[in-house]
């Protein structure tokens, strides 16, 4: 699919990281945009930046967690822009800490926008899209975590993982019907981004984790040159969009337990 001027992206999360990273490259490409995140304040300050540089931009705080809260983003985008060529369904929060204690009202807040914002999303706009009889592409924000797993993340990763078999079953499920519409699955390592601002901290036992995966994430992959490689991978048709290519190792070494049967052992992602 070719990415063109005039086109319109719909981006959730997009206030900030991964989000504002493709809303900026996305209005530099001259792309129409309709942008939520649940911080009014920060939305509307990216707003108003973008439109100062001539970007053509709706945006709407959402929770995607609400299913209607999605389907009047969607509304949105068709009352001011006639429908989507793109969606990033893209919103995220982070949780740490042992999968026993973190109690269930933790673990419903991040399923309900890690996976749930991404369930509304393809409920939401699939049905648009199908019907425009025209190219057009979903884009699911997962992570590394999508296809590893790690200690002190289970929500986060149950989480991911989640959003990754999602994806890659709509991807069987338009192929089927042989759609102009496509997915693609965002699977990256750290990007520069304050996620960890949404942790609800687990204490003691978490702060060293937390810490250091706020620091590493804070100096992360720049989310504009993240976006970059995002559109570029649209372009050539691809589904896995995988930014950081350094954990392929520990990929080989999970699916090789797998297939040979071993328990897993966890390591560290190569450097």
């Amino acid at each position: 699919m070719r990415i063109e001027r005039g086109q319109v992206a719909v981006i959730t999360g997009a206030a900030g990281g991964i989000g504002r990273g493709l809303a900026e490259e996305a209005g530099a490409r001259g792309l129409r945009l309709v942008l939520s995140d649940v911080s009014g304040e920060r939305l509307t300050a990216l707003a108003e930046t973008l439109q100062g540089q001539g970007v053509e931009v709706a945006s709407l705080v959402v929770d995607v967690g609400d299913s209607q809260q999605v389907d009047a983003l969607r509304d949105l985008a068709v009352q001011r822009f006639g429908g989507v060529d793109l969606l990033f369904n893209n919103a995220g929060v982070m949780q740490t800490g042992f999968s026993w204690q973190i109690d269930s009202a933790q673990w419903q807040r991040l399923l309900a926008i890690n996976l749930g914002g991404v369930i509304n999303g393809v409920r939401s706009f699939v049905p648009l899209l199908l019907g425009q009889q025209r190219p057009a592409r979903v884009v699911n924000t997962a992570s590394l975590a999508g296809l590893i797993c790690s200690p002190m993340l289970g929500p986060y990763t149950v989480s991911k993982q989640a959003v990754v078999a999602l994806s890659e079953t709509l991807h069987y499920e338009l192929a089927m019907l042989q759609s102009q519409v496509a997915v693609a699955v965002l699977c990256p390592g750290p990007v520069a981004s304050d996620i960890m601002a949404s942790n609800e901290a687990g204490g003691a036992a978490t702060q060293q984790l937390d810490d250091l995966l706020d620091s590493s994430i804070r100096q992360g992959m720049d989310p504009r040159e993240l976006a970059r490689e995002v559109f570029a991978g649209l372009e050539a048709g691809r589904f896995w969009l995988l930014p950081h290519k350094n954990f392929k190792p520990a990929l080989e070494r999970r699916l090789s337990s797998i297939l040979d049967e071993t328990n897993p052992v966890f390591q560290m992602a190569d450097a």
